[in-house]
């Protein structure tokens, strides 16, 4: 899907596609989420913890030292600090309307998704597929795409 390099008749000047900067300035960074070893509790930095005092948007680098996973310490487990923490990336997602469920491993050969594409990497214009073949859900809620996705904490 390259383009060729236009050329212009005038001074001769190769003219460069732009859409690779577009692409990469449309994509956007996922944030990092952090997942308890003991329980499987996910803490989101772009949810926070208001109930404990964190606001949102607040990295899990500044957490406080004395932070302590909110569900192992209710839960009398012990105190599991940030220590019990690990990186965690979801890798299934779930269509807010219809919970069509996008899974990154299965992909969706039948319309042209090979198997482990990333959810970040399907195209602007993806819409849910179960949505998508539902006239009463496109009458009412209109097409879903990726922003009608949540991901799901497994």
């Amino acid at each position: 899907m390259a383009k060729a390099v236009a050329t212009t008749k005038k001074s001769g000047a190769k003219k460069k596609p732009a859409t690779a900067a577009k692409k990469t300035a449309k994509k956007e960074s996922v944030p990092v989420r952090y997942k308890c070893r003991m329980c499987g509790y996910i803490y989101s930095p772009l949810r926070g913890e208001p109930h404990n005092g964190i606001p949102a948007g607040t990295a899990f680098e500044d957490l406080p030292e004395d932070y302590v996973c909110p569900v192992c310490g209710y839960q009398g487990k012990g105190k599991i600090g940030k220590w019990g923490f690990e990186e965690w990336r979801p890798t299934r997602y779930l269509c807010s309307i219809c919970n069509y469920i996008y899974d990154e491993k299965r992909g969706e050969p039948h319309r042209g998704i090979k198997p482990g594409t990333k959810f970040e990497d399907l195209p602007e214009d993806y819409v849910c597929p179960v949505c998508a073949q539902d006239p009463k859900i496109l009458v009412q809620f209109g097409k879903v795409f990726k922003q009608g996705f949540q991901p799901l904490n497994e």
